[in-house]
């Protein structure tokens, strides 16, 4: 004989209620079943709020019942001929007006007692059960009703009771003995006293009913029916990449279920446990899928860890003091003043000095636990002795589970450094002496982040997710998306680093998608985006609270560059080919730097110097190997280098700079290029690299531009300016001519000192040869004398720069 459970949401409705009965009827063709069903989907919460609403004489308690009473009739109606629901029909209806004069008398007597509850929500299950057993009367005559309430017996602990097993037991037996249908329908989670009072087992019970059956008829095997195919490696609502298990252990399946694997109600597996029979989780919605088989066979699988699993809606409560040392009785006395309050404890730590305990609960019983403890401990409060208790509220248990985590070693420390990486704050851990699952106890809010970083990092072949969110997708942000297209496949085969685009952003719109939006559409989604707001940016960034989530800015905007801080301190990673931030005051650009190390959260800006070139990472490696910088000589403008190279008799300097932005290769205001504003920023991050303190004014600025060029207010003022001054430039130009030299915009550090400016570069010099919008540096330091280390290479342009931004997202996903 089988015992199939099937939950609220097999049964929801007329059509599940459908595919429940075809897979009954398949399965009765090949042996006697028992069939366990729960309440029709939310029944059982619309009871549970009537009853609240009646006992505080609120009379929209009536519109509850008539919706649960149209639920019923509805479902009734679509499986039932019409010419049967005559009788049919009038029996829900009894059963609703019975429910309707509890109801009243709640609402008479403004009171809610445990025993009307348990009676108030046996009603769920009694009509589902009864719809069902007649729609499969209507296609199986073997089949029969029976009400679980004559057959299990319990005591009168209302909300959950306990079972009596042995009256119960023998009950089932005597029943199924002399049973000749070959399938049996009955309402699961309900029961009765044994002085016959209606009783419940618990939230979930329903498989616990189903389990009571299949343990005392010694069934083949216990099948629960849900809407998933079977217990998962993680809650999917929440682990996008979750996967089936195939195989579990009873002991592994209690440790989750227990941990909040809801597909099991954590009480059902003792009575099955004893009698060996194994369970099996179902969908009800893809019955051919194998499921998971819950048994006593530990499978061998390579991965210690079977599944992560948490429970919601924990507080923890800490008793401390010195009075506690040595005294023997303290944590009996704790836990019996919880036990008195009826508090069931989740999780306990206790530290070795016996100086505290620290025990995990329901957010529900933090009040009361907190007014017991004090009560039982005031003499030693007020002796000083002990400290009143702490409670801290809004936590949330994640545990680690697997039969074979005693065979591992370093499975608590890889568990700790994951989240810790992602800036997971752990407020308490504990780890039974079976060693077959490891707790700890996080912020709620961290939740989301902890239950995927953790799945990724045990069940993903350790491939990393990036979350970034974009500021900027002008030329330079349009090439990066579209390289981040290119190469996704690529990262995820080869380096195991899958990249997501979560949010993108320009001065008009913005748009986020929590699942990483589609990057052929992102221009689409994008136009379709709410307004753009920077507070809003960074509070959805915050909200979101994905691991290893990223900002991107790729803007020139000295605003987003002074928002750095507020993502760093929420564990963001910043990656930047805005150069504002590291050259503002020095104290900033080190406050960064040290909120990235606190918060362990990358901050990267290799493109703020060369585009894509390593400069910025070489000078790291030089600083961290011993090396000491003494001097740098460097061209770093690509869009300066572009247009000195251009500019000749044929061309304007006016036309050249207007072809430099055409190309991208200058800021949308060329200004900031001609000014030597931008080379300026550029020399003073070196310098701090290489580190030495210094801020921008103390550089000397030797600006080419002609004070009418810089006094300009836009771009058209500024090239009209260049029009009116060409004779300026042509002046520069046939000097540089006369001297046999090449124009140049150099910028330098020696001896403390720096400056920018335009010079003339005779052919014998490194710079002479510089083509195109080429970049080079020249390091002068202890190792290289005298000749420097040079780095040379392209340093503007829109998919250069792109690609530096990219290899640092690609270090992030390296780390």
């Amino acid at each position: 004989m089988k015992v199939l459970k099937f939950g609220g949401t097999s049964v929801a409705n007329a059509e599940n209620i459908k595919l429940v009965l075809d897979i009954v009827i398949n399965k009765s063709q090949e042996e006697k079943l028992v069939v366990v069903v729960s309440a029709l989907s939310k029944v059982t919460d619309l009871l549970q709020l009537a009853a609240s609403k009646a006992a505080a004489n609120d009379e929209t308690f009536k519109d509850i019942v008539t919706e649960i009473e149209k639920k019923h009739l509805e479902a009734l109606k679509q499986l039932i001929p019409v010419s049967e629901q005559s009788g049919l029909l009038s029996h829900i209806k009894r059963i609703i007006n019975h429910l309707e004069t509890l109801l009243d008398g709640c609402f008479l007597l403004g009171e809610l007692s445990p025993r009307t509850l348990d009676t108030i929500l046996s009603f769920g299950e009694l009509l589902s059960s009864y719809i069902i057993a007649e729609a499969l009367k209507q296609k199986l005559k073997n089949s029969r009703y029976k009400d679980s309430r004559e057959l299990i017996k319990t005591n009168n602990n209302f909300g959950k009771a306990a079972v009596n097993f042995e009256v119960s037991n023998q009950l089932i037996a005597d029943f199924f003995a002399s049973n000749e249908n070959q399938v049996v329908v009955l309402p699961g989670f309900i029961a009765t006293s044994e002085d016959g009072i209606n009783t419940t087992l618990g939230r979930g019970g329903s498989d616990y009913t189903a389990a009571i059956i299949a343990g005392a008829l010694n069934a083949t095997d216990l099948e629960i029916w849900t809407d998933v195919n079977g217990m998962f490696t993680a809650n999917p609502k929440i682990v996008k990449q979750a996967q089936p298990i195939a195989t579990i252990s009873y002991q592994e399946a209690m440790e989750l279920s227990h941990f909040g694997a809801k597909v099991l109600y954590p009480p059902t597996i003792q009575p099955v446990l004893r009698k060996n029979i194994p369970i099996i989780i179902k969908n009800t919605f893809e019955p051919q899928t194998e499921g998971t088989l819950i048994s006593n066979i530990v499978s061998a699988q390579t991965n210690p860890v079977k599944g992560i699993s948490h429970i919601d809606n924990i507080t923890l409560v800490t008793l401390e003091g010195s009075g506690m040392i040595g005294v023997a009785g303290s944590s009996k006395r704790l836990f019996e003043v919880l036990s008195n309050e009826s508090i069931n404890v989740i999780f306990i730590t206790q530290a070795s000095s016996e100086h505290s305990i620290c025990i995990g609960i329901l957010n529900s019983d933090a009040e009361t636990a907190e007014i017991a403890i004090n009560r039982a401990f005031q003499i030693e409060i007020a002796q000083n002795k002990i400290d009143p208790c702490i409670v801290e509220q809004n936590l949330c248990i994640i545990a680690l589970v697997g039969e074979n985590m005693k065979n591992h070693q370093g499975l608590s420390g890889r568990m700790f450094s994951t989240l810790g990486k992602n800036n997971v704050n752990i407020r308490a851990i504990a780890q039974g002496a079976s060693e077959r699952n490891i707790s700890v106890v996080i912020n709620e809010r961290d939740v989301k982040k902890a239950l995927n970083t953790l799945h990724e990092n045990f069940f993903e072949e350790n491939t990393k997710q990036l979350n970034l969110f974009v500021m900027g997708v002008g030329n330079v942000g349009e090439k990066f998306i579209e390289q981040i297209h290119q190469q996704k496949k690529f990262l995820k085969e080869n380096l195991k680093i899958n990249v997501r685009v979560i949010a993108v952003s320009n001065s008009r719109k913005m748009y986020f998608d929590e699942d990483g939006m589609p990057l052929k559409e992102w221009q689409s989604l994008l136009e379709k985006g709410e307004s753009a707001n920077k507070e809003q940016f960074i509070a959805n960034v915050k909200a979101l609270n994905l691991r290893n989530s990223i900002f991107v800015d790729i803007t020139a905007n000295e605003e987003v560059s002074k928002t750095y801080d507020q993502y760093l301190k929420q564990n963001v990673a910043v990656v930047t080919c805005n150069k504002i931030a590291c050259s503002s005051a020095y104290d900033n650009y080190k406050n960064l730097k040290s909120l990235s190390r606190k918060f362990n959260a990358p901050f990267l800006f290799e493109t703020n110097v060369g585009a894509g070139l390593p400069i910025i990472d070489t000078v790291k490696n030089l600083i961290a190997s011993g090396d000491k910088v003494h001097k740098i000589q460097a061209v770093l403008s690509g869009s300066l280098n572009f247009i000195f190279n251009n500019f000749d008799k044929n061309n304007t300097f006016h036309d050249v700079v207007k072809e430099a932005g055409v190309q991208g290769f200058t800021e949308p205001d060329p200004k900031i290029d001609l000014s030597g504003i931008d080379v300026a920023r550029k020399i003073l991050i070196l310098i701090r690299e290489s580190g030495y303190q210094m801020e921008i004014k103390d550089i000397e600025n030797k600006s080419f531009l002609p004070k009418d060029c810089m006094e300009t207010t836009n771009n058209e003022a500024f090239f009209a300016s260049l029009k009116e001054h060409a004779r300026h430039f042509e002046s520069i130009l046939a000097e540089a001519n006369q001297k046999e030299s090449r124009l140049k915009f150099v910028a330098q550090f020696e001896n403390g000192k720096a400056s920018v400016g335009l010079q003339f570069i005779p052919k014998d010099h490194p710079f002479y040869n510089l083509e195109g919008k080429d970049n080079i540096v020249l390091f002068y330091t202890d190792r290289y004398v005298d000749q420097p280390l040079l780095i040379k290479g392209a340093g503007a342009g829109a998919a250069v720069t792109a690609s530096g931004i990219f290899a640092d997202v690609i270090r992030i996903g390296n780390v």
